[in-house]
């Protein structure tokens, strides 16, 4: 995720593409509290570092602070995460998707932040969720959740569904959890940012000046997909633009003629290129 702390683990596998994309929406719950009795939320930089040390054997993809906007990611979005109990012979709750986005919020019920106690994840801020859920859209992940979006903290564990149907699960829609996480989450943004339409693969030949290229180019340079040289021509499609644009396909999961380097509508749609007014 471009605004992401990189923190990476290492430790990366494979998901499973045989079923549908998904995410997983965990809060840290890092401490007890009541309205009686609430407590200092933990500091962001605590809970990145447990995440990279002892914590490692359960961390997520992200880490996300709804106060401030923050992120630290742990785990390439292609990659399984460890944030689900995962037992032998089971789903693989971790890898059963063609990704599976696991997300912890910052937040605990009760928290105090700046003096003012929130019960609830969605009281919050929410600040960088426009972002995030973005993010998580752009790998298919489709905004929905086919057990309901989480209002308290109740457990629903329907295996054939979670199975069969892509979109996002709160941790207590996993099947082999325990965990009743997270109690509530943002609604989807409606209005995304609009993009710029992919222009043809025409369009993209030695020596085209434009300003959708420029703006292709700082996507890709916030995507990790620099492979431009000093000097590059920001509005000018070079080979500096193809070597880059193929890094990208390869995140995407392209190989072969299909990592060219030569835009397709499919990775372009994913790479979010902001239109020009």
């Amino acid at each position: 995720m471009p605004q992401a702390i990189n923190a990476d683990v290492g430790d990366h596998a494979p998901c499973d593409p045989v079923f549908p994309a998904k995410a997983i929406a965990h809060i840290t719950a890092d401490r007890i509290a009541s309205a009686a009795a609430p407590q200092d939320l933990v500091p962001f930089a605590n809970l990145k570092s447990f995440f990279t040390h002892s914590g490692i054997g359960m961390a997520p993809h992200l880490l996300w602070n709804p106060f401030t906007g923050a992120f630290a990611q742990f785990f390439p979005a292609t990659s399984r995460s460890k944030a689900l109990r995962d037992l032998a012979g089971g789903t693989h709750t971790n890898r059963a998707g063609k990704v599976v986005i696991q997300i912890e919020a910052l937040f605990f019920p009760h928290c105090r932040v700046d003096g003012k106690v929130y019960a609830n994840l969605a009281d919050t801020p929410c600040k960088g969720w426009e972002e995030l859920n973005a993010w998580v859209h752009s790998w298919g992940v489709p905004n929905t959740w086919p057990m309901g979006r989480p209002t308290d903290f109740t457990a629903h564990r329907p295996e054939s569904k979670w199975e069969s149907e892509g979109g996002w699960y709160a941790h207590a829609h996993v099947p082999e959890n325990d965990h009743v996480d997270p109690g509530s989450w943002p609604v989807f943004v409606t209005q995304p940012r609009a993009t710029e339409p992919f222009p043809g693969p025409a369009f993209f030949r030695t020596g085209q000046k434009s300003p959708v290229i420029a703006a292709m180019h700082n996507r890709l340079i916030a995507e990790g997909c620099n492979r431009y040289p000093p000097g590059d021509e920001t509005d000018v499609w070079e080979s500096g633009d193809v070597e880059s644009y193929a890094v990208w396909q390869g995140k995407l999961g392209f190989s072969g003629s299909d990592a060219d380097g030569v835009p397709g509508k499919s990775s372009w749609d994913r790479l979010h290129v902001p239109h020009l007014v």
